[in-house]
């Protein structure tokens, strides 16, 4: 039973409300000092022309819910208090029902929702400060998976643009190049075209042959950015990060897209033609934080900008995810995505939902793929997870790689996700690495903790179960932590935020370590009580597991 949509159902009777207003508003306490659900009543003081109380008092005298053993007035809040042995109980039981499904809204069932992100331009091996949007992004595919969201996880390859014109260039003067060149090959080209302007004239001229179908520039083209593609990719594989759709920026040129947008932005008058022949939208209108309120969309030859092929991008993304269309992007682009909103507006569609966030830093600031300031994402890895070894070493002589593994990447996801999207990173390995704290590597020993503990457990029943035997104050603040749960994952779904269960998920965590070192869980003498708390470290093992699932971390029995 869901204790919360019970009570939420009931009052909405007694106020002939609709459910989702007094969901909306009730308040689930850490606390019991205030009960453990409290409803303030002031937003209804308008419409049925009383006081607050008055409405409070109503709902009390006519809500008849026999676990509810005491309801207070106080000013105008409504207070309820939950009768613990059946609150606990409730919990606990539907934990074990629903395993690892505990937690679900069920909201995306029957739903489809698309979610674009990564698209790194195809030109070198990604840094770590791209792996954010790719590690953001999957986290939130597997917050959609995990509430039965039907979920298509799109990649916008960039092969068009003059990035990938100036590396065609440069690859024309090797024999043969790999993945592993194009970083050094990227920034040796640049260097190049600021020193010599035919160059660049050059890299336009392939763009416009690219543009007017020449089979030959096609294919060269594409044989550089699957090259690039494929490197990218294995590394997010090795992060257990995949995807369904890689959609090529070049075929919504070569299949007309383009020009039928272009063509409808005609039609909103919006669009003109600029002194030096480019072809730009008016956007005077959407207050855009730009100096100039316009859109280039087209150069002065008319071949096409990457916003106009961004657009019929975005549409065609809209068809497919009709539910929920959403773009991981960089903070950096907050300002260009309001551009490309605006334009959708002109034609009519609807915009997608964004993730706007910041940077992972350098000691010494952004990273640039242009100037090779970076660090490479491989690297970051295998520096991660020979410190990871280390850690292992000490305790083992033999070094599990698979287990490593899990311990470093998790370390590296964790530390990316707990951050709220607006705050920049700087990585400290040694901080992120840590049997203690705010770190996966904590919440993955105590869930190994836990997991021995119910291994050491076997022989004990756990058949017959006394629920008011877990009558300690922290027994209880475990189980109200493990009821929120539900509400973490809708808040996470809602505001595409894989840090709320994060931030849980460490919470939940330091909480079960404090009970397990103050209280004795497999040697209190009493035995009906030690199987509750197993049962109850069994409920919480079952919670964490999933909370790193969603952030695609993997749990260990042993570390």
């Amino acid at each position: 039973m869901d204790i919360k949509k019970e009570i939420c159902s009931e009052i909405s009777k007694i106020l002939e409300k609709d459910f989702s207003e007094i969901d909306k508003i009730i308040v689930k306490n850490e606390s019991m000092s205030r009960g453990n659900f409290s409803l303030p009543c002031f937003k209804f003081a308008s419409e049925f022309n009383a006081k607050p109380e008055n409405i409070a008092t109503k709902i009390k005298e006519k809500l008849n819910l026999d676990y509810i053993y005491k309801i207070e007035v106080i000013g105008g809040f409504l207070n309820l208090y939950i009768k613990k042995d059946f609150y606990i109980k409730n919990v606990l039981e539907e934990i074990e029902a629903k395993g690892q499904k505990y937690g679900s809204t069920h909201e995306g069932v029957g739903k489809k929702a698309l979610v674009e992100h990564t698209s790194i331009n195809p030109n070198a091996s990604p840094h770590i400060g791209r792996a954010r949007n790719a590690i953001l992004g999957d986290s939130i595919v597997n917050i959609l998976k995990f509430n039965d969201y039907d979920v298509e996880v799109h990649y916008f390859v960039n092969d068009i643009g003059k990035q990938i014109a100036m590396l065609v260039i440069a690859g024309r003067k090797k024999d043969k190049f790999d993945f592993e060149d194009l970083l050094q090959m990227y920034v040796e080209i640049n260097q190049e075209i600021k020193k010599n302007q035919e160059l660049e004239k050059e890299v336009f001229d392939i763009l416009d042959k690219l543009e007017n179908g020449d089979k030959k520039i096609i294919e060269e083209f594409r044989k550089l950015v699957k090259i690039c593609i494929d490197g990218q990719t294995t590394i997010f594989k090795e992060l257990g990060i995949y995807y369904d759709y890689f959609d090529y920026e070049s075929d919504f040129i070569l299949n007309g897209d383009v020009n039928k947008i272009l063509n409808d932005l005609k039609k909103t008058n919006m669009l003109f033609e600029a002194e030096d022949g480019r072809l730009a939208i008016n956007q005077e209108a959407y207050n855009i934080p730009v100096r100039c309120p316009v859109l280039c969309v087209a150069r002065s030859n008319k071949t096409s900008l990457y916003p106009l092929r961004d657009i019929a991008y975005t549409i065609y993304k809209d068809k497919i995810g009709k539910d929920r269309n959403i773009v991981v992007l960089g903070e950096d682009q907050r300002v260009y995505f309001k551009q490309i909103t605006a334009a959708l507006d002109l034609l009519g569609y609807k915009e997608p939902e964004v993730v706007h966030y910041s940077f992972v830093l350098l000691p010494d600031g952004k990273m640039s793929t242009r100037n090779g300031t970076v660090v490479l994402l491989k690297d970051f890895m295998n520096n991660v997870l020979e410190k990871a070894k280390q850690e292992l070493q000490k305790r083992d002589e033999t070094i599990d790689i698979e287990k490593a593994k899990k311990i470093a990447y998790g370390t590296v996801k964790y530390t990316i996700l707990k951050s709220s999207l607006e705050k920049n990173i700087i990585f400290n390995i040694e901080e992120a690495m840590n049997f203690n704290g705010d770190t996966s590597l904590y919440i993955q020993y105590n869930y190994a903790r836990i997991i021995s503990l119910l291994e050491k457990a076997n022989n004990v029943s756990m058949n017959e179960k006394k629920y008011e035997l877990l009558k300690e104050d922290i027994e209880m603040n475990l189980v109200q932590k493990l009821d929120n749960f539900k509400d973490v994952i809708s808040n996470a779904s809602e505001k595409l935020a894989p840090n709320l269960i994060c931030n849980y998920v460490y919470d939940l965590t330091k909480s079960f370590s404090n009970y397990y070192h103050d209280y004795s869980i497999l040697n209190v003498e009493n035995e009906e009580i030690r199987c509750m708390r197993l049962q109850l470290v069994k409920s919480i093992g079952n919670v964490i597991k999933i909370s790193l699932n969603i952030l695609g971390i993997d749990v260990m029995d042993r570390i």
